[in-house]
């Protein structure tokens, strides 16, 4: 069989409708099925913008209901390679906290490892408290979506609406956007990694409108100086853009101008081993 051209990944915000999922005990906060699309659509967003021959599918774009069967036989239909769900998780304990991802068996190794994936960008690079990897023996049941889903599946559970520190984190814009990009690196990682013919990470030649390249190092929500001295060790020009958006992230930093893909690959690695580990290759703007 030949490998395939594209990936397809299918994002799930889970509940919807009539079923709002777990609430918090604060009258001011979000319920889950809100949340969860939050969350869904800045996945969604981050793939489209910063990957390529990745082809998004949502299950639902707005306050809808869909049964479980409704969302498996979407994905299994669209012949998706990837599936993840996202929702928020709840208990009677409120002093629990912390981020979770399922899986429907560890024998499902590429599932397993996506989970992993995910919970290590959740501990290492969000800064949560990560509960690890769940399966149906951990849960003494299984899940749907997880069960009969024919592609790699992971169900996402991002913090406890119970917990009163973590419920704030999950209604909050920043929170959003730290757990949403933490799963897109997840997911980025596990499609190169599985579907390494697939070139999902820089523009394909025969779209490319530049002949120009620069890496993107970073965003961040406050001003960086660009002569500060973590940037000044790269030993490359640094250029900091604002941008015109609502999101907590407001600018975005990139460094040096190449002509050919293959020279911004050698300089890419460069700069990932100076600690810029999610700078990326993007086409040159004026």
């Amino acid at each position: 069989m030949s490998p395939p051209k594209n990936i397809t990944v299918v994002i799930d915000a889970g509940h919807g409708g009539k079923d709002p999922g777990h609430l918090s005990h604060s009258s001011n906060h979000k319920t889950e099925k809100e949340i969860n699309l939050k969350i869904a659509n800045l996945v969604g967003e981050y793939v489209e913008k910063y990957l390529y021959n990745v082809k998004v599918v949502y299950t639902r774009t707005d306050d809808s209901f869909l049964s479980l069967d409704e969302r498996v036989d979407l994905a299994n239909g669209k012949n998706a390679n990837f599936f993840i769900s996202v929702h928020c998780n709840g208990s009677p304990q409120t002093g629990v906290y912390g981020t979770e991802s399922h899986v429907h068996d560890f024998s499902a190794k590429k599932s397993y490892n996506f989970a992993k994936d995910i919970e290590s960008q959740f501990s290492k690079r969000a800064g949560r408290n990560s509960r690890g990897v769940k399966n149906n023996e951990d849960r003494a049941h299984s899940i749907q979506v997880l069960k009969f889903t024919e592609m790699t599946s992971v169900l996402v559970e991002c913090g406890f609406l119970t917990n009163t520190s973590e419920a704030n984190y999950l209604n909050s814009t920043h929170g959003q956007e730290i757990l949403a990009s933490a799963i897109f690196r997840a997911f980025r990682d596990a499609a190169q990694r599985d579907y390494p013919d697939v070139n999902v990470t820089n523009k394909p030649r025969d779209t490319e409108e530049t002949k120009e390249y620069t890496i993107q190092l970073m965003s961040s929500k406050r001003w960086i100086d660009t002569d500060s001295p973590d940037f000044k060790r790269l030993n490359m020009k640094v250029t900091r853009v604002e941008l015109n958006t609502t999101n907590a992230y407001k600018y975005i930093y990139y460094a040096g101008t190449f002509t050919t893909l293959s020279e911004a690959k050698t300089v890419l690695e460069k700069v990932k081993n100076k600690g810029y580990r999610d700078a990326l290759i993007v086409p040159k703007k004026d």
